[in-house]
This record gives C-alpha cells, sequence and structure tokens, in this order.
C-alpha cells in the first residue's frame, strides 16, 4: 500500500523551510517527498551560499550528508555482505586482540550503538601513534558493557568501515561507489569534492579563511581522508529520494536491501519512551517509521507501511550554530508529516 502526500502537509513543509531561510537559520535548501507510486516531488527556498552567488538550491545540489553516511554507505554495505551481526569485532580486524577491551564488540552491538565504547571521537590524540586504528580504538577501556545500552557512538561505525573493507579486501569508497551506482545515485560520493555552485560550502572555521567546501565538515572523517564509516558522504536529494524508494519498494517487494530494512526496523535498544534504536535507524510510531540525521542539516525519513519518504538537506552549519536547536522545528515536522495516519 502506498500514501501520497496532502497538500496542507507539503504546504507546511515549505512553509517552514522557507521561514527558516528568512530568518537565518540556514542558506536555503531542498526538501523531497514521495512515495512509490510516482516522481518524487521537490521543495525548495533560499540560495546555495553567497559564495555560490544567486545559485538556487534545487534537486541537484550536492550536500556534505554528515551522518547519513551511516545508512547511506555502512548500513547497506554490511547488510550486502552477509557479516555475521554476532562477530565480535576481534574475529573480523586481524589487528584486534580478543583480550582488548573492545574486542568483544559485536557488530550487532555497532549498528544498534549499544557498544559500550568511549562516546568521544577525536581521533586526532591518536596522531603519531604507529598503531593500526582499530586497535587503537578497540584497546580504549569501555564506558560500559557492550549491549548494556544505548549511546550513539561515531567510533563503532568507524570501526564498521574498518571491518567492511577488511572483510572484503576493498576501499570503503570503492564499495560504496558500487552500491550507489548499482541503484542509479549518479551524483553521491565520498568527499573531497571539486568546489562549484552546485555545492554547498558549510563552516567557516576561522574568521578570513575559506569556509570548508567539497570536504567533509566531520572532523574525523577529514582526518581519515574523507572517507569514513560514520561521515564523509555527499549527496543530493534527488539521489536521496532513489535511495529511500530503493529502499521502500525493496520492502514491499522482498528484495535483499528491503528484508535488510526490515531487520533493521526491529528495536534493538530503547532510548527513550516511543524511540528506539533499529540497526542503525531511529525507530518511532510504534516501529512504523525509521529516520536519521546529519548534523550539518540533512535528515532521511521512511514509512514503509505507507510506502512515502522524505528528504531533507540544508547545510545549516554554515552560521555555526547549535543545528539540532535549530533545525528541531523543520525535522519535528517532518516527523509528525510522515507518522501521520493516512
Amino acid at each position: 500500500m502506498t500514501t501520497s502526500w496532502k497538500p496542507a502537509q507539503l504546504t507546511d513543509l515549505r512553509e517552514c523551510l522557507e521561514l527558516m531561510t528568512a530568518d537565518g537559520t540556514v542558506p536555503g535548501g531542498v526538501i523531497a517527498h514521495g512515495d512509490l507510486e510516482g516522481e518524487p516531488g521537490f521543495l525548495t527556498a533560499g540560495i546555495v551560499a553567497p559564495e555560490c552567488g544567486d545559485a538556487r538550491p534545487g534537486p541537484d545540489t550536492v550536500y556534505d550528508a554528515a551522518s547519513l553516511t551511516k545508512v547511506v554507505a555502512t548500513w547497506p554495505l554490511i547488510g550486502s555482505t552477509g557479516i555475521d551481526l554476532d562477530a565480535p569485532v576481534h574475529t573480523l580486524l586481524p589487528t584486534v586482540a580478543a583480550v582488548v577491551p573492545g574486542g568483544k564488540v559485536t557488530v550487532g552491538q555497532i549498528l544498534a550503538h549499544t557498544t559500550g565504547l568511549r562516546a568521544d571521537t577525536r581521533l586526532d590524540q591518536y596522531r603519531n601513534r604507529n598503531q593500526d586504528l582499530a586497535a587503537l580504538i578497540c584497546g580504549e577501556d569501555l564506558i560500559a558493557e557492550p549491549g548494556a545500552g544505548h549511546r550513539y557512538i561515531n567510533r563503532g561505525f568507524i570501526l564498521a568501515g574498518l571491518l567492511l573493507a577488511q572483510v572484503t579486501g576493498r576501499r570503503l569508497d570503492e564499495l560504496a561507489a558500487d552500491l550507489w551506482t548499482s541503484l542509479g545515485m549518479t551524483s553521491t560520493a565520498y568527499g573531497p569534492i571539486g568546489r562549484s555552485s552546485r555545492v554547498a560550502p558549510t563552516e567557516q572555521r576561522l574568521a578570513g579563511a575559506p569556509r570548508l567546501w567539497g570536504i567533509p565538515h566531520d572532523d574525523n572523517a577529514a582526518l581519515l581522508g574523507g572517507v569514513a564509516g560514520h561521515a564523509g558522504v555527499f549527496t543530493t536529494a534527488a539521489d536521496l529520494a532513489t535511495y529511500a524508494t530503493a529502499l521502500l519498494s525493496g520492502h514491499r517487494d522482498g528484495t535483499d536491501l528491503g528484508r535488510w530494512l526490515a531487520r533493521s526496523t526491529v528495536p534493538q535498544a530503547v532510548i527513550e519512551p516511543g524511540l528506539n534504536r533499529g540497526l542503525a535507524w531511529l525507530l518511532t510510531g510504534n516501529g512504523r517509521v525509521a529516520y536519521h540525521h546529519g548534523f550539518t542539516g540533512t535528515s532521511l525519513y521512511l514509512a514503509p507501511a505507507t510506502g512515502r519518504y522524505l528528504v531533507i538537506c540544508t547545510n545549516a552549519v554554515y552560521h555555526h550554530q547549535d543545528n539540532r536547536t535549530a533545525l528541531a522545528p523543520l525535522r519535528a515536522l517532518a516527523l509528525k508529516a510522515i507518522t501521520a495516519e493516512p
């Protein structure tokens, strides 16, 4: 069953995006909406950024996806490679000893954010260390017993990217590029990417210095050369709509990707009443909606039961503010719209 979007819902989303653009919360942005019955629709507002002149954002504007990397690259690749979710990382990463604190963490716990690994990522602390990165991460003391509870941790997905490369013998960006090509996502890639008016800049870290533009906003992804399991991907609203359609149609038709989505929308850990973590995805509405955010100002929402999806692409970090607070009204409205009864 698929259910189309109601005009009033789209009007509310458009007005909210326009208001956020007018008050300077974001330079501009794109919202993609759709279902399994037709082509995606797009709502736009503002400009790409002052550096891009009067270029207006659109379906093909490239945004730093930030943590959407977790569900656009790492999560589907783990599903497609058939890695055992109960496997401890020490059995997949030869530099990680079984006796070190993080050696017993499992792949499933990484996806569910229940590893107990340290929450602060800070890969810069490992500069001039000769040990392998996976060994360094797993050698740190845990802050909780693996599987004991939920805590959002980037380190786990960094490990997931490393183990994908180890298990397959291929670079993470190569694996991801093959996946995206197979799905028709022609504008999605790991950074860095070239600057142009089609690419949305993000933050200015130092006064008088150029903004981050085509370079991952996430410091740890940048330290890893732009390719990491937790961040580093650049994409467009059009490609995310293509991806959402592939996931939802696969869920309906029982494809490998669709079955992986179904498995991943089974709650693994409670975050708060009414909000659970599946495998990578946040789950709400009694499990009817799966979604994920990116720190830069991106979001992806899926409703398998109704075949609907929403995509938000902005460069909210352009103004160097608390993006989660600034974006809260738009994200809340999007979640309300996609969880609403048809």
